[in-house]
């Protein structure tokens, strides 16, 4: 009877030791706040490249600043410039216009394009960089940028107008003032013969009488 009971108390005590023991074993359920998709951050969305010029239009012969954004860092960046003529005459450039007020045809004026057509420029470790260029030629410039290493690209455009030049001296325009001086000049000439022959007329008539 006494062994009973020993060996029913070594049962009840394996079982209170194995209980904790097997409560310990299972694994670990992961918590709500260390789920994959609630503390994954979004992904970087990279600005796009830009291109832009201090001054949308100027006149030959001054300077714009060409500035970029975006670019890779410590890259080198090819820049290249396509012209396209400008149709409209420049603005404050009237056409030559003759005396009977038609216009005199002028033929448009060649300039050198001494200005680089292609050149480079060279990004911060922002990706960013600055070029001052000054244009050879009128018209509308485009700019067109691209990174070597990123491949990003971007343009901007610039107006290059001639500076308000005076209007040219044509034979017309000479012989208009040349007219109109002779005929004044041959105006005074016969009031003053007029002028004589009136005075010569009232002395002689006073003296006949």
């Amino acid at each position: 009877m006494r062994l009973s009971r020993i060996i029913m108390a070594l049962t009840v005590g394996l079982a209170v030791v194995a209980v904790p023991t097997a409560a310990g074993a299972a694994p670990a359920q992961p918590s709500p706040s260390t789920s994959a998709g609630a503390t994954q951050p979004p992904p970087y969305a990279p600005q796009p490249p830009a291109l832009t010029v201090n001054r949308p239009t100027i006149f030959l012969g001054e300077t714009v600043v060409l500035t970029g954004a975006n670019f890779g860092p410590n890259e080198t960046v090819d820049i290249s410039v396509t012209v396209t003529p400008i149709a409209a005459p420049a603005a404050g450039n009237a056409p030559a216009r003759r005396s009977d007020g038609t216009t005199v045809a002028m033929a448009p004026v060649a300039y050198q394009a001494s200005a680089p057509l292609n050149f480079t420029a060279y990004t911060d470790a922002q990706g960013r960089f600055t070029k001052s260029y000054k244009p050879s030629v009128t018209g509308l410039l485009t700019f067109t940028a691209t990174g070597r290493e990123s491949g990003r690209t971007a343009s901007t455009e610039l107006r290059v107008l001639h500076r308000k030049q005076p209007l040219p001296v044509t034979g017309d325009s000479i012989g208009t003032p040349m007219k109109l001086g002779g005929g004044l000049v041959g105006a005074g000439a016969i009031m003053l013969l007029l002028t004589l022959a009136w005075r010569r007329r009232q002395r002689f008539g006073g003296a006949a009488h």
